[in-house]
């Protein structure tokens, strides 16, 4: 089991280009990438998507590549007279049309990047494998991490699994001979009521056995029994086994809401209650798990 959570980063460094591969990852139902690259390598975009989903099958990835020009200490090659002129056209404009102009830092950083000069990064088929190797070491360890985290909520589920198994037990418990108490009950009350009905009559009968048929909840045990298996069954599995173990806790959700609304003994109910708290635990979790 996989958690979608995760945090990588990788490394990569030839002929005085220096790369940083940064990658976080969050849950989503789907697999979602957002990509930070350089304009000039936009042509490796789809090339880095099909790595991330050789390792990532779900959740929200974005993926923020760095790099460091050749010749550049910052990464940024500007050209500084031209920024400088720009800056001295646009004050002359300003005073001219009186328009009060006060320069800040946001202003240059905008003034730098518009005069910035040609890139001197590699092309982009030349830069993929610098790129592949500093993406696959971030991936690594990104996985690493998701794995990890998977651990601790495989742990987790499974305890949570069997304290629904041991409330289900109870619930099975609890509920041997309740259509007879039930019947017996219905019974008593039509006694007491002096009701004019032949209680020997079989349309009488037959109209309390069905009655007393609505709090069996034998059918609904049974699933659940299924359910529960399987979830055990999954939740050792490698790959992607979210969705799977989602639609099980919906369904293991739907049968005891079910039992909940049949049995009559405050004994049922109170369980019913448990493992809906618990049921909801698990779907907290679930939503991180790959």
């Amino acid at each position: 089991m996989n958690s979608m959570t995760g945090y990588g980063r990788g490394c990569a460094e030839s002929d005085g280009l220096n790369l940083v591969v940064e990658i976080t990852s969050v849950n989503r139902r789907t697999l979602e990438t957002q990509i930070s690259i350089p304009k000039e390598w936009q042509a490796l975009e789809r090339s880095i998507v099909a790595e991330v989903g050789a390792v990532i099958n779900r959740g929200r990835v974005q993926i923020n590549l760095q790099c460091q020009e050749p010749g550049s200490n910052n990464g940024l090659s500007w050209d500084e007279e031209g920024a400088s002129s720009l800056l001295k056209s646009i004050t002359k404009f300003a005073q001219g049309e009186e328009i009060p102009f006060e320069p800040d830092a946001p202003l240059l950083f905008k003034l730098v990047h518009m005069c910035r000069k040609n890139s001197n990064l590699p092309e982009s088929e030349e830069a993929w494998p610098l790129v592949k190797s500093a993406l696959n070491e971030a991936l690594q360890e990104v996985n690493s991490m998701r794995q990890q985290e998977g651990a601790a909520l495989n742990t987790d589920l499974s305890q949570r699994h069997e304290k629904l198994i041991h409330l289900l037990e109870s619930i099975r418990r609890d509920s041997k001979g309740e259509v007879a108490r039930y019947r017996e009950n219905l019974f008593k009350r039509l006694r007491q009521a002096g009701l004019d009905l032949d209680l020997e009559d079989e349309r009488v009968l037959k109209e309390i056995a069905l009655f007393a048929d609505r709090c069996d909840i034998s059918e609904e045990v049974v699933r659940l029994d299924s359910h529960l298996e399987q979830f055990a069954e999954i939740l050792p599995q490698e790959g992607s086994i979210g969705r799977k173990l989602e639609f099980l806790l919906q369904e293991i959700l739907r049968e005891f809401n079910t039992i909940g609304s049949k049995a009559l003994a405050v004994a049922i109910s109170k369980n019913v209650l448990n493992a809906k708290n618990e049921i909801e635990r698990i779907r907290e979790q679930l939503q991180n798990v790959q």
